[in-house]
């Protein structure tokens, strides 16, 4: 594996009395798709929030292509090229494909109009097609609000938007959760060709399938911690679930 693009030592916070993450530890490489797993509460959410700017850490540190860094704020993860896509996919159902992707990014057109505050819309529109297109992402409309498209459809285009900004690493929370069989194929095909393009991907999952399936490597999180880390290729479905509940008897982060 090529030196971690992007790794957390010893993060630690805690909300009141509960210790949400105690000592934990992460690292990815750029192009290789890292699954983070773990129960619920293992503090999965919680590191993913820390990493993407949205939550302040009590201990710990965080690295950057090898320099130590602070993430204090989405602003500022996304100006490092890191991006995430939540469970609640934070689309704007009233507007189109192209709208949601270029939201606060929006494209000026050129001269008095631009300054004006006039937008390119067929700029934006063409960027957005082949951002859509790269990723396979089947979107039936660029013009249609995303409210009106299926599960699937809203997945790929908080994806794709993610992707078309982030050039080091996305955060997938839970992205195949509510998706049917071919949906999630289809999701899963754009993971490998967001990994292809040499972008890092942190895939949070449940799934245990889906994480043999897409996943480089597995890091496990129980209580706060991370207890174990496998390359996917050389473990088991049993072996990852044994990490996950402590079963193994012997942490092997």
């Amino acid at each position: 594996m090529s030196a971690p693009l992007l790794q957390a030592q010893g993060l630690a916070r805690s909300f009141g009395q509960v210790r949400a993450l105690d000592g934990a530890d992460f690292d990815i490489a750029p192009g290789e798709v890292v699954a983070l797993i773990g129960d619920n509460g293992a503090g999965k959410s919680t590191l993913v929030k820390a990493l993407s700017g949205n939550l302040a850490v009590d201990e710990g540190e965080i690295w950057f292509e090898g320099r130590r860094t602070t993430i204090p704020t989405p602003t500022a993860a996304s100006e490092l090229g890191i991006e995430t896509v939540y469970q609640d996919l934070a689309l704007a159902p009233h507007l189109d494909p192209t709208q949601n992707m270029f939201l606060g990014r929006e494209t000026m057109r050129s001269g008095l109009l631009g300054r004006l505050g006039f937008f390119d819309n067929s700029a934006m529109r063409a960027e957005a097609a082949e951002a859509f297109g790269r990723l396979g992402a089947t979107v039936r409309s660029l013009t249609a609000p995303v409210g009106s498209m299926s599960g699937g459809q809203r997945q790929a285009i908080a994806i794709a938007r993610a992707v078309h900004w982030a050039n080091k690493v996305v955060f997938l929370d839970e992205p195949t959760a509510a998706l049917g069989v071919r949906q999630t194929a289809n999701v899963l095909d754009m993971i490998r060709r967001v990994r292809d393009r040499g972008v890092g991907v942190v895939f949070i999952s449940h799934s245990m399938p889906h994480v043999i399936e897409v996943s480089d490597r597995v890091q496990v999180l129980r209580m706060g911690h991370r207890v174990a880390t496998f390359e996917t290729a050389q473990t088991s479905m049993e072996e990852l679930v044994g990490a996950m509940t402590g079963a193994l008897g012997k942490d092997a982060a």
